[in-house]
C-alpha cells in the first residue's frame, strides 16, 4: 500500500487532467492513475501510423446489440486521453439539450441548465484559446467572444460554403479549440491537418498543453501503465483504488479521502460494476445504462476544380447549426450540426481511401488520384436519443489482468436511425449544390460516446448529482462525458471541460464536505 493521498484520479484525459492541475494547485496531494503509457509532446508525431498509438491500446469491449460500436478510434490510451487525438470541434450544447424531456416527453432532463453552465464555457474557451467567427455564429447560445479570429477558409471551404448557401444554409467557421494566432506559448496553427496525430506544436488544444503540465509543476503525481482494477469501500465511503503496476506486475493500493473516476465511459462504468456485488454506487441500477452518442452522416463529392483538401484542420472549415430544432418530418428527431471542408488524408479515419471502401486495386488508384486533388467533404454529428437499454455490462470473459471484460450493447432508437437517414439524403443534395459530378454516402456510423453514468437530481433515476457526485457514496467523484443525459447535436469535449470546471468550483469550495462529510 502507498501513502495515502487527498485525492486519487482515475484517468489522465481531459478530465483527469483539469481535476488534478486545479486540485494540486489547490494544495491538494493528488496521485493520477492512467492505464496506457506515460506520452509526452515529444512523442506526438505528425505520422497517421504513429498516430494509432494514442488510440486505445486497452482490454477489447465486446459489441453487441443492432447497431453495436467498435470503441478504438473513440478511446484514448495513455497520458492526456482521447483528447491528444480529438479534432478540436468545439460548439457548445444550446439551452433546449438540456431540457428534452420537459420539452418533449423523450429521454432525460440535465440537471443543470444553459445559463448556469455558460460561465464555465466562457472561462474554458479563454483559457483553451478558441477560435470562431463570433458575429457570423449567428445561432450559438448567449456567450462571450472567440478570444482567437476564426480559422482560415481554403478552396474546399469555399466550395463548401457555397454549396450550403445555395440550399438556404448560413454558415461560419468551425469553433475551435485551435488557435490562429499565438495563445501563450502555443503557435497558431499551420493548417496541416494532422490532429489525428495529436499535434505536436499544440495549437490544438488537448491536456499536454495547458493542465498536465499545471498538475505535474503543483506536484501531482502520474502514474502510467497502472490499470485500476476496483474502488475501495469501507463504511459507505470510498477509501481509495485497487491497481496494478504493468512494470512489476504487483497488485497496489492507493488510499484517498476522495476518488476520481475520470476515465472513458465505458472504463468508468466498468469500473463501478467490478468494484461491488451489482455495482458499487447503483442504488438506481443505472451504472452503465443510457449510454449514447452520435450518429454521423457523411457526404463526399467529386469536383472538377482542386479543392486543397489536404490543407486546413479536421474540424473542418465550415459549420452550420442553422437548423438545429428537435422536430423534423418523417418520423426523425434530434438536432444536427453540420462540419465541412475537413483536411483530407489518404487513409484513415477520414481518408480518402476509406470513403470508397467498395474499391480494390487499379480502381482504387484512379480514384486516389482523382481524390488527393478533388475531392469534397461535410459531415453531420446528430443526435441520438438515449435509450436505457443502451448499456455497459459485465462479460464473463476477464482480461489479462483478472479483471471482467465490458460489453457494450447499443440499437438506436427508430427516430435516432431516421435522423441519419434524413442528414444522408441532405449530404448528397449539397454534394450536389457544390457541383459534384460524383456524390456519394457512407453507412451509418456512430461517434463519440456519452452516458453510462448518467447525472440527475433524483437517485433513483441517475448515478450522480449536477457535480458528478455519487448518490450513494458520497466521496466518490464522476468525470467525463459519461455524466452526459443527452448527447445533443454537437462534439462533447467543449461540454466535458465546462462540467469539470463547475465541479472543481464547487469541491473546493466544500473541501471538507467531500473529504470528510
Amino acid at each position: 500500500m502507498t501513502e495515502a493521498v487527498d485525492v486519487v484520479i482515475v484517468g489522465a484525459g481531459a478530465a483527469g487532467a483539469v481535476f488534478a492541475a486545479r486540485l494540486a494547485e489547490a494544495g491538494k496531494s493528488v496521485v493520477v492513475l492512467e492505464a496506457g503509457p506515460h506520452w509526452t509532446q515529444g512523442d506526438l508525431v505528425s505520422s497517421q501510423i504513429w498516430s494509432r498509438r494514442l488510440k486505445w491500446g486497452g482490454p477489447r469491449t465486446l459489441a453487441a446489440g443492432e447497431h453495436a460500436r467498435g470503441l478504438t478510434m473513440l478511446q484514448g490510451w495513455g497520458v492526456g486521453g482521447a483528447a491528444l487525438h480529438h479534432y478540436g470541434a468545439w460548439p457548445r450544447l444550446h439551452p433546449e439539450d438540456f431540457t428534452l424531456k420537459s420539452d418533449h416527453g423523450i429521454g432525460l432532463d440535465w440537471p443543470v441548465s444553459y445559463d448556469e453552465l455558460r460561465p464555465f464555457y466562457d472561462r474554458v474557451q479563454a483559457y483553451a484559446g478558441l477560435s470562431g467567427d463570433t458575429a457570423a455564429e449567428v445561432w450559438r447560445p448567449a456567450a462571450d467572444p472567440y478570444p482567437q479570429a476564426p480559422s482560415p477558409r481554403f478552396r474546399q471551404g469555399e466550395i463548401v460554403a457555397a454549396a450550403f448557401e445555395k440550399l438556404g444554409f448560413r454558415t461560419s467557421a468551425t469553433p475551435a479549440a485551435i488557435t490562429t494566432g499565438w495563445h501563450g506559448e502555443r503557435p497558431p496553427c499551420q493548417q496541416d491537418g494532422w490532429c489525428d496525430a495529436g499535434c505536436p506544436i499544440l495549437s490544438l488544444f488537448n491536456p499536454m498543453a495547458l493542465h498536465l503540465p499545471k498538475a505535474e509543476a503543483a506536484g501531482a503525481v502520474i502514474r502510467a501503465r497502472s490499470p485500476v482494477t476496483r474502488v475501495l469501500t469501507e463504511k459507505g465511503r470510498a477509501v481509495g483504488v485497487a491497481y496494478v503496476d504493468m512494470e512489476t506486475g504487483q497488485r497496489r493500493e492507493q488510499r484517498a479521502k476522495l476518488v476520481v473516476l475520470a476515465g472513458a465511459v465505458v472504463q468508468n462504468a466498468r469500473l463501478l460494476l467490478a468494484s461491488d456485488e451489482g455495482g458499487l454506487g447503483n442504488r438506481s441500477g443505472l451504472v452503465g445504462a443510457y449510454v449514447n452518442g452520435h450518429t454521423f452522416s457523411a457526404g463526399y463529392g467529386l469536383v472538377g476544380e482542386e479543392t486543397e483538401n489536404h490543407r486546413g484542420h479536421t474540424a473542418g472549415q465550415v459549420f452550420t447549426q442553422d437548423r438545429y430544432g428537435k422536430v423534423r418530418e418523417g418520423g426523425a428527431f434530434g438536432s444536427v450540426t453540420w462540419i465541412g471542408a475537413s483536411a483530407i488524408k489518404p487513409n484513415d479515419l477520414i481518408g480518402i481511401a476509406n470513403t470508397r471502401p467498395d474499391l480494390f486495386g487499379t480502381a482504387l488508384h484512379d480514384f486516389m488520384r482523382k481524390g488527393s486533388r478533388h475531392l469534397i467533404q461535410i459531415g453531420s454529428v446528430n443526435e441520438a436519443l438515449p435509450v436505457r437499454e443502451n448499456r455497459v455490462e459485465l462479460a464473463a470473459e476477464r482480461d489479462a489482468i483478472g479483471m471482467p471484460l465490458a460489453r457494450m450493447v447499443h440499437t438506436l432508437d427508430p427516430r435516432s436511425l431516421a435522423l441519419w437517414a434524413q442528414t444522408r439524403e441532405e449530404g448528397l443534395r449539397i454534394m450536389k449544390a457544390a457541383g459534384a459530378a460524383e456524390a456519394w454516402g457512407g453507412p451509418p456510423a456512430v461517434i463519440h460516446l456519452m452516458g453510462g453514468t448518467v447525472m440527475g437530481t433524483d437517485p433513483m433515476a441517475s448515478v450522480t448529482d449536477s457535480h458528478g457526485r455519487s448518490h450513494d457514496v458520497p466521496n466518490l467523484l464522476i468525470a467525463g462525458t459519461g455524466l452526459f443525459p443527452t448527447a445533443g447535436g454537437v462534439n462533447p469535449t467543449f461540454t466535458l471541460y465546462a462540467l469539470a470546471e463547475r465541479t472543481l468550483d464547487h469541491v473546493l469550495a466544500h473541501w471538507g464536505d467531500y473529504a470528510h462529510g
